[in-house]
């Protein structure tokens, strides 16, 4: 009986890291359902929660290519299978949210809230910030990530 148990939980698992790979973007909006302190700070304290206005106030000095650069870092899912396409058809990926960092939450959702359906199992370290918050743009924008910096 043992091995019939292991061969269970190993189908489980396998069917849970697929869920997570398919999962697709939902917004910073629905994790505040289950997450109601941290998406109150994340919105009051957080940058990025409104990272969406530096984009549109510096989007007439920039090229195309020069905005999609912008947008890779300052909105959600960006280039992604159901991530932000533009402020009109997906203004509730339009900021740098929740699942910039956290990847795609809907598999989590739906799950009630499983932790392995999401990056890092909701433990996040300095180096799942650095696709945005490298040596480059540190040097060109002076920021610096800001792991527990009012994001939660």
């Amino acid at each position: 009986m043992p091995a019939f148990g292991a061969k269970k939980a190993a189908t489980a698992e396998k069917a849970e890291k697929s869920a997570a790979a398919e999962a697709k973007y939902v917004g910073s909006a629905t994790c505040e359902g289950c997450h109601e302190k941290e998406y109150s700070n994340f919105m009051k304290f957080a940058k990025k929660a409104h990272s969406d206005r530096s984009v549109k106030i510096m989007a007439k000095k920039l090229t195309p290519d020069e905005l999609k650069g912008c947008y890779a870092c300052h909105t959600t899912g960006y280039g992604k299978p159901g991530g932000f396409e533009s402020f009109e058809k997906t203004p509730d990926l339009a900021h740098a949210g929740c699942e910039v960092c956290h990847g795609p939450g809907s598999a989590h959702v739906d799950s009630g809230g499983k932790k392995n359906l999401i990056k890092g199992r909701g433990r996040l370290n300095v180096k799942d910030c650095e696709a945005c918050h490298n040596s480059e743009r540190v040097a060109n924008f002076r920021f610096k990530p800001m792991l527990f910096g009012g994001a939660h």
